[in-house]
């Protein structure tokens, strides 16, 4: 077999050049990104029902949800939890989980739920992994000055129909999360005191309107040779035909909706409220299909983003920036690890030439160097992988054992051509002594590796494509050191034709080299003694080595980003009002150091770091800040500032996190999970608090978070307890006063309003 190889070069390098050829295609067309594509084991599903206490959206949802999916096959976790106007369900299932199949059952039990109260949204279900998070971020603003004085308020719908939809066309592209903004509203402000003295209330409101706005279908009639579709229009399309609505007729006299109540077109109550360097903004994050290029996706992007500010948002007065994306730190990281790949094979090409003090047999010894290397992008493709910082750390790994079967097969060729063999002779000895030798190395070294690939944990998905990338690379380069080095061996003088006599005496370096390491080893060997001693020193040192150099464990490497994520949690009865005048007091603190020279921080000249931007959301709940320095050094300071300045207001707890590529920006691969259970909620939220105020106390400056993010039962709530016997008298039900209860305080849900297309 080895001898016919040999025997036809020119069918090697073809066979060589095609295998070079299909790896640069994969190369070029292989997906890049930071890290692996891990699977999907966690289904969130997000109810809303604006206005709701807790305890009806407990009720009222959850309860009736979690009946449905606490039966779905292979759950393995499900968490509940239930806010002020939001049910969320979080389904985890283990790893290995086929989550398409999930996600259809989860949207099948969830269709069981036989009804939701008024008002309620369609559950929304998600699929959730750390890996295809948000990786660019834009924000929307007026132009400088604002010169239309636009309302960011009121530009939501605006920035989702012209905006977001062309931002979700390009290819890649999964999904365009939008934050900011609410939508549009119609509002009917009733006036009690008319609706007294004309002897109406506000369920007659809302039945009237209900009554009227329905469109029905009225079959079909046919007249001659045709067929007509009936149909009976009856839904409002303009805000005047509602205000001139017939509540009641009492003879002559019509009271109509516009009697009682103001109709106008306005937007729902706000919630919360997004800033971008103190400034009310729109913001989107992008999230990436599985699989795609991000470096392609930025480019397709940028594209896009310029062609919506000419054409869509410059024209009513705004523009969209993008703040942060995660694709400069992919290309920085892939360049980086690219750069350490060109060098360990500069390295490992000097080195071989230091032994085989010959150009040409270190020639063709790193030959192997680049056809293992497009292998095993070759590999990568077709295993489906992505090409990351991982898989190229793979193929710098594998750089120097590719070198391994080549270095044995030219010393076994080099060894023949002493022997006075021809050059022919030489490569077909030399292969046949040592390939049994090469393949039983490269198959141990694969047997090492490739399990990795077929690990579910998370560990394995990270990196399997190390395991894949040193297999496919130490295969190739089995098949290049018995193929393509013996027929290139065969074919050229790997060196002078002096240096295959000469003696190994005092003229030649290396015979002396050889000469001293034979003498130490017979030294070593030559005493029972001195062999138990060197074992002993041996296993000393390395054991010294073992203990005094072992880095810290952890589970995962922190892969952190110089992004600051920090959050500040209010006590339960907080307002959006309340917590918008602190927004504001932190724009003024925040705002000078945006932009700032970091050398003012480091000078001890400025109290916190230089800021590139912040971006700022404000919930009644929380304030959360997402904030990049100037310098990335001023990473932990900045942090540090924000917290500081956190706990500066009363009641409030702080949190900050560095941003990960690994994991979510919630404190990293070193976060400690504290999960606490039990039947008694109260006693549930005691143990949490003393647990958290013991860790403040034990730990150094420990950064603790919270979910839920209070730990206080505090919530104010009023209640209101009928009379049910005078009700019963006034002909009221539960149904009627709690709709009028709440259309005079927060206001009501009464029906859909479809104006044009909206």
């Amino acid at each position: 077999m080895f001898e016919r190889i040999i025997q036809h070069g020119i069918l090697v390098t073809v066979t060589v050049l095609i295998v070079c050829v299909l790896g640069v295609t994969a190369a070029l067309n292989i997906p890049v990104q930071m890290i692996p594509d891990l699977d999907i084991r966690v289904i969130s599903v997000r109810t809303i029902w604006p206005g709701a206490t807790p305890q009806d959206v407990e009720k009222e949802i959850l309860i009736e949800q979690e009946d449905y999916l606490r039966n779905l096959p292979s759950l393995s976790r499900i968490v509940s939890t239930a806010r002020s106007g939001q049910a969320e369900i979080e389904l985890e299932f283990p790893f290995g989980t086929d989550i398409t199949e999930m996600l259809i059952r989860v949207n099948n039990a969830l269709s069981q739920v036989q009804s939701y109260p008024e008002n309620v949204d369609e559950p929304q279900i998600y699929a959730n992994s750390f890996s295809s998070n948000a990786f660019m971020f834009y924000s929307i603003t007026p132009l400088p000055g604002n010169p239309r004085q636009l309302d960011m308020d009121l530009m939501l719908d605006f920035i989702e129909d012209n905006v977001k939809l062309r931002m979700s066309s390009v290819p890649g592209i999964s999904e365009v999360y939008v934050r900011g903004g609410v939508e549009r509203q119609i509002q009917i402000l009733v006036d009690p005191a008319r609706l007294a003295q004309r002897e109406l209330s506000y369920d007659d409101i809302r039945q009237t309107i209900r009554n009227r706005n329905r469109d029905r279908s009225g079959g079909e009639i046919v007249s001659g040779k045709r067929q007509y579709l009936l149909r009976t229009i009856g839904r409002f399309d303009n805000i005047d035909a509602l205000s001139q609505l017939i509540l009641k007729r009492s003879g002559d006299t019509v009271i109509r909706l516009e009697d009682v109540a103001t109709v106008s077109l306005d937007h729902s109550e706000k919630r919360d409220a997004t800033y971008f360097n103190a400034e009310p903004n729109i913001f989107l994050a992008l999230r990436r299909e599985s699989g795609a290029n991000v470096i392609d996706i930025k480019r397709a992007m940028l594209e896009e983003v310029a062609a919506i500010n000419r054409e869509v948002l410059e024209p009513v007065g705004l523009t969209v920036t993008l703040f942060a994306d995660d694709v400069h730190y992919v290309e920085d990281s892939v360049r980086n690890v690219w750069q350490n790949l060109i060098l360990g094979s500069l390295l490992a090409t000097a080195v071989m030439f230091l032994f085989l003090r010959s150009l040409k047999a270190t020639a063709v010894g790193v030959i192997g160097i680049p056809i293992c290397i497009i292998v095993a992008f070759l590999g990568l493709l077709v295993s489906g992988r992505t090409l990351n910082v991982i898989s190229l750390a793979g193929i710098a790994f594998a750089i120097g054992m590719t070198l391994d079967n080549s270095i044995v097969v030219l010393e076994s060729i080099e060894l023949a051509r002493r022997r006075g063999l021809h050059a022919f002779e030489a490569a077909l000895e030399g292969v046949r002594q040592v390939w049994p030798a090469v393949l039983a190395s490269t198959l141990t070294t694969v047997l090492v590796f490739l399990p990795v690939a077929f690990v579910d944990l998370e560990v394995g998905q990270l990196y399997s494509d190390i395991g894949i990338a040193i297999s496919a690379a130490i295969l190739a380069s089995m098949l290049v050191a018995i193929t393509v080095l013996p027929t290139a061996a065969a074919r050229l003088q790997l060196a002078p034709r002096a240096s295959l006599v000469k003696p190994e005496g005092d003229g030649n370096p290396s015979g002396r080299l050889r000469e001293s390491t034979l003498r130490a080893v017979s030294w070593l060997l030559a005493t029972s003694r001195r062999r138990l001693g060197c074992i002993l020193i041996t296993c000393v040192i390395s054991l010294a080595i073992l203990i005094g150099l072992t880095p810290p464990a952890e589970y995962l490497p922190e892969g952190e980003e110089p992004k600051v994520f920090a959050s500040m949690n209010a006590p339960p009865g907080y307002n959006l009002a309340s917590m918008q005048a602190i927004a504001a007091d932190l724009d003024r603190y925040l705002l000078p150091f945006v932009g700032d020279d970091p050398a003012r921080f480091h000078r001890g000249e400025a109290e916190a770091p230089a800021f590139a931007y912040f971006n700022m959301r404000v919930a009644p709940d929380q304030i959360r800040i997402i904030a990049e320095p100037v310098d990335p050094r001023d990473i932990n300071e900045l942090m540090d500032s924000i917290t500081r300045k956190y706990k500066e207001y009363p009641g409030m707890r702080a949190f900050a996190a560095r941003g990960s590529i690994i994991t979510s920006n919630d404190g990293g691969t070193r976060s400690i999970n504290l999960d606490i259970a039990g039947p008694d909620l109260g006693a549930i939220y005691d143990v949490a608090l003393a647990a958290y105020r013991r860790a403040e106390a034990v730990f150094d400056n420990p950064r603790i978070q919270t979910n839920p993010s209070s730990l206080a039962l505090a919530q104010p709530m009023v209640e209101i307890r009928p009379d049910w016997d005078r009700a019963a008298e006034l002909g009221l039900t539960a149904d009627v006063l709690g709709f009028t209860v709440s259309a005079l305080t927060d206001g009501s849900y009464v029906d859909e309003f479809f104006l044009a297309d909206d």
